[in-house]
């Protein structure tokens, strides 16, 4: 090998060898984050819990953390709103987020297809405040008027919200999967006598499922982590779920309190138990969608 040729390589093999030092150190700092974050969560969570109880603090359906006679940690409510309204809006976001998809995919012309894309950048782009805003200002009053109630702010108000913020990581990532199905899939099943539609929905969408489920996936983190904008619409009022009734979330009650609790009290620390409590709960959500998706690959 002449000697410029074995200074190439050498400079080629320098190049690779940093960038995997680079990715390995990236891989770390990420891991290393978490293990953080999940250490500093528990110590500052665990305390409020050993006081309160843990059966009285995840069971307990009375949260009066201001009450200076007869305070209450109860956070069952915040557990239940936030599976409730998280739930809601995966029924209606994914059905609505997949089929546009496949709309954008595989049935929409070119142009179309191409206006319709930014118009998803940029739901993705507008900030929470804003959609809270809308929410607060157009939503709440119409459900108010349509359903005849004292006040519109609710459970449906915070589940419509989170529906919409959703979609464009459901619609983004899930029209990428399609996108990624080869041809041959689409030519094979249209010699088979198949239809456009039948092409599209029982065998390209199959193909794609774990693309589309990673899309569910980020949407349902989006939905458990949302506060801003469910603060905004939903009430924030303790109260067990019910569609028409003023709720909080469990992002909700840290936002909303943190801010005058005071250093070193129960409430504070009870506030931290509660965000040990969501990041447990997002934590296993990942785990069993994991386990799902890959059982689905298997």
């Amino acid at each position: 090998m002449q000697p410029q040729a074995r200074g190439k390589r050498a400079f080629r093999d320098s190049i690779e060898g940093a960038m995997r030092l680079i990715f390995t150190v990236c891989g770390f700092i990420a891991i290393a984050f978490v293990l953080l974050i999940s250490v500093y969560l528990i110590l500052s969570g665990l305390p409020a819990i050993k006081e309160v109880g843990l059966f009285d603090f995840l069971f307990g359906t009375r949260w009066d953390s201001t009450n200076k006679t007869d305070p209450a940690y109860g956070i069952l409510p915040f557990i239940l709103t936030s599976v409730w309204g998280t739930c809601g809006a995966i029924v209606l976001g994914v059905p609505v987020g997949i089929l546009t998809a496949v709309f954008l995919a595989r049935v929409a012309p070119p142009k179309l297809a191409a206006a319709v894309r930014p118009a998803v950048d940029l739901l993705a782009g507008i900030p929470s405040v804003v959609y809270g805003l809308v929410g607060m200002m157009v939503l709440v009053p119409a459900i108010k008027d349509l359903f005849d109630l004292k006040a519109g702010d609710s459970l449906l108000a915070a589940i419509l919200v989170l529906a919409v913020m959703i979609l464009p990581s459901i619609i983004s990532v899930s029209e990428t999967a399609l996108k990624a199905v080869p041809k041959e899939y689409t030519e094979g099943s249209l010699a088979l006598g198949a239809t456009e539609l039948e092409t599209s929905f029982k065998v390209i969408l199959p193909a794609a499922r774990s693309g589309v489920a990673a899309s569910v996936v980020l949407g349902v983190g989006r939905a458990i982590g949302e506060a801003m904008a469910i603060l905004m619409v939903a009430g924030n009022s303790p109260n067990m779920p019910g569609l028409f009734k003023s709720v909080k979330f469990l992002t909700t009650a840290i936002a909303s309190e943190m801010s005058y609790a005071s250093v070193g009290s129960l409430q504070r620390n009870a506030l931290y138990s509660i965000g040990l409590v969501l990041f447990v709960f997002i934590m296993l959500i990942n785990v069993l969608l994991n386990r799902i998706l890959k059982k689905d690959k298997e």
